[in-house]
């Protein structure tokens, strides 16, 4: 089990929040919004880089099996923005955040959920766009381990390496496992999330290399994810992977924040895959109970896990899009 606190973090409530999609598995610019999705489409996505842009704009947003999202938060008259995973290409956030007109500059914290590398792969050239001395830089010890997946016939497929702390050495690492409140009190990493729940098992494949031999790390505890206290809504959950679960994690920020009420989740739910899809039907059905008023799974969900939730929670769902923006 994970070593992971239980204790209750006073998270301050914030004004607002606005969530840009950076990186992510689909790009959609052309496709109309049909009556069915329009209430929650038209009420969650502030800004669309959509067909009118589209036409008149040569350099679109790219698509990739990544994953980044560029939060601002809102409180009395300040904002504090972090970057949330940096995809899986060395320069695709960065591109990204050029093609739609965004100063990376912005940034004031640089959150990983996971140390993956369809998530950690732009950090370097997105450090040096930032270009921040001593930029917060919040990591887990695991992201340094060597990784990668077991075969069928037993092979090791060894993914790429973490970035090395002398090419991280312009950042200010700060290297926790426990639930970590930054930008005043008013976000929140959850740390390392326990298991709870009797159908998220992990990734059974999942390898990491100690003293020189590939050892199982199924459990993969350096997975986390963001959350905010909406004033007068409730949590906004954002995860990168959710290889906890998507639904241990949203207990878990409910539990450590002691905040009941789920407004919104968003990011990988981690669904798609043989392993992963007979959880689909459970996860949808603890998360009907939820009653999120806004739910935007991508990256590593899955079709098949979107259909499902979309057919689920229909007044809920949005399809993402890198260049969606969501207000709430």
């Amino acid at each position: 089990m994970s070593t992971a606190a239980h204790g209750h973090f006073n998270i301050a409530e914030v004004d607002g929040l606005e969530v840009l999609s950076l990186v992510d598995n689909s790009v959609d610019f052309l496709s109309t919004i049909d009556r069915k999705q329009a209430q929650s489409f038209r009420q969650w996505t502030k800004k669309r880089y959509g067909q009118e842009w589209a036409r008149t704009h040569s350099q679109l947003p790219l698509a990739e099996h990544g994953f980044s999202m560029l939060i601002r938060v809102l409180f009395g008259r300040k904002t504090v923005s972090i970057l949330f995973d940096t995809g899986i290409s060395a320069d695709g956030v960065v591109e990204n955040a050029k093609r739609m007109g965004l100063e990376l500059s912005e940034v004031e914290y640089v959150v990983l959920s996971h140390g993956h590398y369809d998530h950690f792969s732009g950090l370097v050239s997105a450090l040096k766009t930032i270009n921040k001395a001593n930029l917060p830089l919040i990591v887990h010890e695991d992201m340094f381990k060597t990784r990668g997946t077991a075969n069928s016939d037993g092979t090791i497929r060894t993914y790429p390496e973490f970035p090395t702390r002398e090419q991280l050495s312009s950042a200010q690492l700060i290297n926790t496992k426990q639930p970590y409140l930054i930008g005043e009190g008013v976000i929140l990493v959850t740390g390392e999330i326990p298991r709870e729940t009797s159908f998220e098992k992990g990734y059974l494949q999942h390898k990491a290399l100690i003293n020189g031999s590939w050892q199982p790390d199924p459990l993969i505890f350096d997975d986390r994810a963001v959350v905010f206290n909406v004033r007068g809504k409730g949590l906004v959950i954002i995860s990168g992977c959710a290889h906890a679960g998507i639904i241990n994690t949203i207990a878990y920020a409910q539990k450590i924040t002691d905040v009941p009420r789920v407004y919104a989740v968003m990011g990988g739910f981690h669904l798609a895959g043989k392993e992963n899809e007979s959880r689909i039907e459970q996860t949808v059905k603890e998360l009907k109970q939820m009653k999120p008023r806004l739910v935007v799974p991508s990256h590593c969900t899955g079709w098949r896990a979107m259909c499902t939730i979309a057919s689920t929670l229909p007044g809920a769902f949005v399809w993402n899009s890198v260049g969606n923006l969501y207000e709430v």
